[in-house]
């Protein structure tokens, strides 16, 4: 499937900044009518979202949907814990991952393919204060590099 078919709603942009992804899988969400409905419109907050493995499932915590706003008396809670669906070998791998010290499940955005919400989640490590500034200095150098090439283009 090509990226045509993909529609991105909303991208955890502080993720690369305080993790350093290793492997990225795309699952699933188990959501409720009200909920894909505020999904499809944009409505959705990724900001200070996990995922965790408990009892054989993965859930992703604090990701924010708002509610519907023609949901009356069936919306949903915003920040409940929603289902990930992933396959059982990627469950199995995730569990033995994640246990290793410092691995953690982030996601990193969420989108709709062919109809279906999906969320693509990393495993990640955390990134030291000291590897966050170093990133943020490359970012910089990289711009200034770029924006001598346009000027030595211009002249």
């Amino acid at each position: 499937m090509g990226k045509k078919d993909m529609k991105v709603i909303a991208q955890n942009k502080k993720a690369t900044h305080d993790y350093h992804i290793e492997e990225k899988y795309e699952a699933g969400i188990v959501l409720t009518g009200t909920e894909i409905k505020s999904v499809r419109a944009g409505k959705v907050n990724l900001k200070d979202s996990f995922a965790r493995i408990s009892k054989g499932e993965v859930h992703v915590h604090n990701m924010h949907i708002s509610p519907f706003e023609q949901g009356n008396r069936f919306n949903h809670e915003p920040t409940r814990a929603r289902k990930l669906l992933l396959h059982n070998k990627e469950i199995a791998k995730l569990i033995g991952l994640t246990k290793e010290k410092g691995f953690s499940l982030v996601p990193l955005r969420i989108y709709l393919r062919n109809g279906f919400a999906k969320i693509e989640i990393a495993l990640a490590k955390g990134k030291k204060l000291y590897d966050k500034r170093h990133a943020i200095a490359q970012k910089d150098a990289n711009r200034q590099i770029a924006r001598a090439l346009r000027e030595k283009q211009k002249v």
